[in-house]
């Protein structure tokens, strides 16, 4: 079998802030693809440049230059088959778990019984059955980030971006939802950028992790994640290409 299409391309992409004092550049000319169900993980030091590349890719901010399509279509906007979760839950108050999830439902105008149908299968796969009728406030901050990532996939998008969405959580709850996201991702199979700055998360997780140099951001290592799923962050494999990007960004920070 060949290799799968390229779902995402960007080439010659570059972000340049306009301020006051002058132009800030965010991200330098960045050019790479990704695979049609491909689990890609950017890491890299704090203000590099990781969120702006993952709002870029997601149509919620302009590149300054270069092109980025999804599908051969230019990104010049949000597009409809994408989901989006964020370090903050950004849930109603007002709603119940299943509300919230429903939420894509209604905004899209979709089917309201398959929504209902595919909103109740998810519940099911998070481990939030029982929670259907929970308000946000009444829910620990793990099982916010399960209904979260349930409203981003309800549509079933071909493309889910991902912007630290656990970095608030503990590290027990945190690994728990590594596993909840890898059982999502290996059943439906849509394509997924993680920005994190945990690099066991990025490990465990992607297919391929970017490290990106301190701003002006670039990617600076590209590293294929070969080991077998389940994987076993204690197994010395693991822990040796943990520590091999972890020398790398350190390496960024002094540069």
């Amino acid at each position: 079998m060949g290799e799968r299409p390229a779902l995402i391309r960007v080439r010659g992409a570059t972000k340049v802030y306009r301020a006051a004092e002058g132009d800030v550049t965010s991200l330098t000319p960045l050019d790479f693809d990704i695979r049609e169900g491909e689990f890609l993980s950017v890491v890299g030091p704090s203000g590099c440049g990781k969120s702006t590349l993952l709002k870029m890719v997601g149509g919620l901010l302009p590149a300054s230059g270069g092109v980025i399509e999804i599908a051969g279509q230019a990104v010049n906007g949000p597009a409809a088959g994408i989901g989006i979760v964020f370090q903050s839950h950004v849930l109603l108050a007002w709603r119940t778990v299943l509300e919230n999830i429903m939420l894509q439902i209604e905004v899209r105008k979709l089917p309201r019984d398959t929504g209902m149908k595919q909103a109740r299968a998810l519940i099911d796969m998070v481990g939030l059955a029982g929670f259907e009728g929970k308000y946000p406030w009444q829910l620990s901050g793990g099982m916010q980030q399960r209904t979260s990532l349930c409203r981003a996939l309800i549509h079933e998008p071909e493309l889910l971006l991902l912007d630290e969405p656990f970095g608030a959580l503990d590290a027990f709850t945190r690994e728990e939802l590594w596993v909840v996201l890898q059982d999502l991702w290996l059943k439906q199979k849509f394509t997924v950028i993680l920005v994190t700055h945990d690099l066991t998360e990025a490990v465990y997780l992607a297919d391929t992790v970017h490290v990106c140099s301190k701003r002006p951001g670039r990617i600076v290592r590209s590293q294929p994640i070969d080991l077998p799923r389940p994987r076993d962050i204690y197994a010395p494999e693991f822990v040796s290409l943990v520590r091999s990007l972890k020398e790398n960004i350190v390496e960024v920070r002094a540069a």
